[in-house]
């Protein structure tokens, strides 16, 4: 892609790319405030409920790196501008969904939708921006994306309240246009290096992801050591291996494994896998905790949020900013060491009639230290490759930022229910307390994997040549 050096044209890059992953992050963020509402109407268990998240990043996930090629073979522009729509198409299913099962599949036709327009994004953003405006250019990205994660809930709970669950899928219809019409309007036309669709290695990814959240899903219904539990643990780590084993040997691999050859680019997706794990995880639980043992409404639980996610406004920009004077490798470890503490924190003092003042500190800590970790990682990840393959490497990122939060929603979900029950205030308690100690185990370990990132010098002089 070649790098406009008009200003003006990179602002309107930026500004598009970023309402655009603005909106797809307004609905995962909405829609954490309504669950309770959904959960009243249609009388679904949490363990149901969770689908209507895990619909979503699955799909999402699995479809990202095929959203990458697409774009690549029959244009970016074109192709983003059609996800947009397909994604706006696919909200108002989910608003006129009758049932769970409607809802869960048109949280999954959203995905797809998602699964064109993220790493779309993110290339024609990294191609558009030089080596050392990037970082900067995604931080601002980050914050702009972030201001969904800071007013969705409270939005969402505000719909909620006042016109119904439903309008919280409606809102994307004007965003959704207004987007189109832009990225028609002021993108230019880009094209990657054109490879064939990887379908076998589509379907052996889609089938792990699937066989290994489902274990996680059903461990505590049917027990952990029963057969459908123990057979789709198997049959998701040897689909796995066989994914494994066979974008090594193909021609054109949705996932070129020598892409993990780069400290970079595997350390940074290891910690954003297992940062991203225990953000979602917690962004289902905390509201409905909020809800459920507080006795919050859904404004006031989406507002109480606010301690936790507006951190991401402040602190993305100055994150992405200074990222080239230290480097990514601090940044990444000192936040994910920060958001450990910050959750597990969370997970000692949650006790019965906890009043919310406490929680506001830890909330806070935990904001300030993921949203360091955020554009760090994500930075560390694109300046890895070279121009031509930063679709594939944001399609790999975001693959793993879904599947990792899909998984972690999974094991938080399980992990409540093996603690505790949505039946009285006392009982989410107990299973909230233990799936926060679960998400700062996860902080921690993506610190952990963050001290793996090499030092700034090397990856400034083995992404130098590539960006040249």
């Amino acid at each position: 892609m070649q790098t406009p050096t008009n200003r003006a044209e990179q602002n309107w890059v930026l500004g598009v790319t970023a309402l655009a992953s603005f909106m797809m992050a307004l609905d995962a963020m909405i829609i954490t405030t309504a669950f309770a509402a959904i959960r009243s109407e249609f009388g679904s268990p949490v363990e149901t409920l969770q689908w209507t998240v895990n619909a979503f990043n699955l799909t999402f996930a699995v479809l990202l790196l095929t959203g990458a090629a697409l774009g690549d073979r029959f244009g970016r522009r074109r192709m983003f501008a059609a996800g947009i729509a397909l994604f706006v198409v696919a909200s108002a299913a989910c608003a006129l969904a009758g049932n769970a099962t409607a809802l869960i599949a048109a949280r999954a036709l959203q995905g797809a939708g998602a699964a064109l327009v993220m790493p779309l994004a993110m290339a024609i953003l990294s191609g558009t921006f030089g080596r050392e405006e990037r970082a900067r250019a995604l931080g601002i990205f980050s914050s702009i994306t972030g201001c969904a994660l800071i007013i969705g809930p409270a939005i969402g709970g505000f719909i909620t309240e006042h016109l119904g669950w439903r309008w919280v899928f409606w809102i994307n219809l004007p965003i959704g246009l207004i987007a189109i019409g832009l990225v028609l309007g002021r993108l230019r036309e880009s094209f990657g290096p054109a490879a064939a669709l990887d379908i076998p290695g589509l379907t052996l990814v889609a089938l792990a992801a699937l066989a290994l959240v489902w274990s996680l899903l059903r461990g505590n219904a049917v027990g952990w050591a029963s057969a459908e539990v123990t057979g789709t643990l198997m049959s998701g780590l040897v689909f796995t291996a066989g994914f494994v084993f066979w974008e090594l040997r193909a021609a054109a691999p949705m996932v070129p494994m020598r892409l993990f050859a780069s400290r970079a680019l595997a350390s940074g997706i290891s910690a954003s896998v297992l940062f991203y794990a225990a953000m979602y995880g917690v962004l289902f639980l905390l509201p409905q905790f909020l809800q459920t043992a507080l006795g919050f409404d859904a404004f006031s639980a989406g507002l109480r949020l606010l301690p936790w996610t507006a951190t991401l406004f402040v602190t993305a920009p100055v994150a992405g900013a200074v990222v080239n004077r230290f480097g990514e490798r601090p940044l990444v470890i000192t936040g994910l060491l920060m958001q450990a503490i910050g959750l597990g924190w969370i997970a000692e003092i949650v006790i019965p009639a906890v009043p919310y003042s406490a929680l506001v500190a830890p909330l806070v800590l935990a904001g300030v230290g993921v949203s360091m970790a955020m554009p760090a990682a994500q930075n560390a990840i694109l300046s890895s490759v070279a121009v031509a393959e930063m679709g594939k490497a944001s399609g790999v990122f975001n693959m793993g930022r879904f599947l990792g939060g899909m998984f972690g929603i999974a094991a938080l979900v399980a992990t409540f229910s093996a603690n505790g029950a949505v039946d009285s205030a006392a009982h989410f308690e107990s299973g909230f307390a233990a799936a926060m100690s679960l998400a700062a185990t996860l902080s921690l370990a993506g610190a952990i994997a963050g001290f793996f990132l090499p030092a700034r010098r090397r990856i400034a002089g083995a992404a130098a040549p590539q960006d040249a």
